[in-house]
């Protein structure tokens, strides 16, 4: 007999025997060999790399503080049939409160409503033998923080990221950096690299420090981040990233495809070459169609706000956006796009009625 981890639960165990016999080592070798290919432990590029046609990846959000991770497998569970190649979990900084004291003062302290990202990610690897993909955020956060998060998942075998700035503290009208942490993004994607380079940051007091190996994706946004001044500013931004080590980009979420393959075709012409992963995003309620326009700064079609108009309820909505998604996916599988990336944010069951009729 021999005790083997394959990653994946069964019978509520990560592990298994196998009854080798009088087989000849090579045999069991050959046995082990296969469970260790059967586990995910690739790098986003080099799924990529390997694909024979158009990927699939979802995002999730992390419960809020309170909730175990019971939520998101019941999440993931309908969806994981489709076989994605690995699962985003998102980061969420940590927020300003004021509470009132006893005595009638006000006391600020910090929490964070969402945490468990780097413990999510771990288990969804284990649970469903998926690679995961943590976003890692400058908001809330310090070099420091940083690099020991990131040392966390070198430990646990996490070698996708995505690095981004994060949104403005909701107390806040402008994104303002931690003491001694990242104002941009392109800071944040050079600590990674230096990190993939051994290089960290007390290295005067760390000797042969062990590089890591990352594989780093960047934000793009196909209708222009809303700080930007122009999309050629933008644009501009988004190779210095590439330049500084972003192996991918993943996009913020657009309706109309055009604006995709434009934004493809611009970067294409300024000489960034890494794959671009369009992020997709179901709409399901009526009042989306002014609320996603001012928070992430994207246009609805006229067509699809049109008939979203026309519905009696959300759940006539819900149809519409998701006949309108799996239009969009189809023609984004035409284009050749390398992966179809599912914000599900909520909504596994709209997502898996796209999914089913793409993968």
């Amino acid at each position: 007999m021999v005790l083997v981890n394959t990653g994946r639960p069964f019978q509520d165990s990560p592990f298994f025997y196998i009854d080798v016999g009088n087989s000849p080592l090579s045999t069991v070798n050959y046995q082990l060999s296969c469970i260790t290919l059967a586990r995910h432990n690739m790098k986003i590029t080099e799924h990529i790399k390997n694909a024979t046609g158009t990927l699939l990846s979802y995002e999730i959000l992390p419960p809020l503080k309170g909730k175990d991770i019971g939520s998101i497998y019941n999440h993931l569970d309908p969806l994981m049939e489709f076989k994605p190649s690995w699962i985003n979990v998102t980061y969420h900084r940590t927020e300003a409160v004021f509470k009132k004291r006893t005595d009638g003062s006000i006391e600020k302290s910090k929490i964070r409503k969402r945490p468990g990202t780097v413990g999510i990610c771990a288990a969804l690897k284990t649970h469903y033998a998926v690679d995961t993909t943590p976003h890692i955020i400058c908001g809330g956060f310090s070099k420091n923080d940083t690099e020991d998060a990131l040392i966390d998942l070198n430990f646990l075998g996490i070698d996708n990221i995505l690095a981004l700035r994060g949104d403005a503290a909701k107390s806040e009208g402008i994104f303002i950096p931690e003491p001694n942490g990242h104002r941009y993004a392109l800071d944040l994607v050079k600590q990674v690299a230096n990190l993939n380079k051994g290089i960290y940051l007390e290295n005067d007091d760390i000797t042969d420090g062990i590089a890591t190996d990352f594989c780093i994706g960047v934000a793009g946004y196909p209708e222009m981040h809303f700080e930007a001044t122009s999309m050629q500013s933008d644009l501009s931004f988004l190779k210095a990233k590439v330049d500084a080590g972003a192996d991918y980009i993943m996009t913020q979420m657009f309706f109309d495809n055009q604006k995709f393959f434009d934004f493809v075709k611009s970067c294409r012409e300024l000489g960034i070459n890494v794959p671009i992963i369009p992020g997709l995003k179901p709409l399901t309620r009526k009042k989306q169609l002014s609320i996603l326009p001012k928070i992430f700064n994207v246009e609805i079609p006229k067509d699809l706000a049109d008939a979203i108009n026309q519905t009696e309820n959300d759940l006539d909505a819900e149809k519409v956006g998701t006949e309108w998604l799996i239009q969009q996916s189809k023609e984004l599988q035409a284009f050749g796009v390398p992966v179809l990336h599912y914000y599900t944010l909520g909504k596994p069951q709209t997502i898996k009625n796209v999914v089913r009729e793409i993968f």
